[in-house]
């Protein structure tokens, strides 16, 4: 059965994003871009909340491609072909590469894909999508990046309401400004 991962990076305080909206305290060095390669050959669909999804639209634009770096360009191609799922209350379709709207719960489309056959983590982006995951006991791991930084506020990694979930700690690295950290689900 297909593991569904939950990755994002956050503050020392928990937050996704300031309260503010920004993130940028979380912009990667080599390594850690590096690190979000690797983490997303391991994917196999991309489930995104709509804030998220209008955020990750910048790996598409072909305008700001000739701007890039090496890694930068990879990273892009990885994206576009990956297949991704945008739940929003708002939209009514989307664009970009190999995007399309869901027409079901979150829960519900993971319980589909996860009865379809494919390679790859279920991936989750989005602190609101994946509350709704984790309140239903579907992720299988949580892979945080986590910055030297404190914001004070914001949208939390962890919804302020979940349940307890036991973790077993599965692997940790240490950058020069950021540690990584990736942890199990125990059932």
């Amino acid at each position: 059965m297909r593991s569904v991962t939950y990755s994002m990076s956050m503050s020392l305080d928990g937050y996704i994003v300031g309260p503010d909206g920004s993130f940028n305290w979380s912009v990667p060095d080599p390594a850690v871009f590096r690190l979000a390669m690797d983490e997303i050959k391991q994917v196999g669909v991309h489930l995104l909340g709509r804030r998220l999804y209008e955020t990750m639209l910048y790996w598409e634009s072909a305008e700001l491609a000739v701007t890039w770096d090496d890694d930068e360009r990879e990273w892009a191609e990885l994206w576009k072909q990956l297949p991704k799922v945008v739940f929003s209350r708002t939209l009514t379709s989307v664009e970009g590469t190999n995007h399309r709207l869901a027409t079901d719960g979150v829960v519900e489309e993971i319980e589909r894909l996860r009865a379809e056959p494919g390679d790859g983590d279920i991936a989750i982006g989005g602190a609101d999508l994946a509350a709704q995951v984790a309140a239903a006991g579907l992720i299988d791991e949580y892979l945080v990046r986590v910055y030297p930084v404190i914001v004070g506020g914001g949208i939390p990694f962890f919804a302020r309401d979940l349940a307890k979930v036991e973790l077993q700690l599965v692997e940790t690295r240490t950058f020069t400004h950021v540690v990584f950290v990736r942890y199990r689900v125990v059932r």
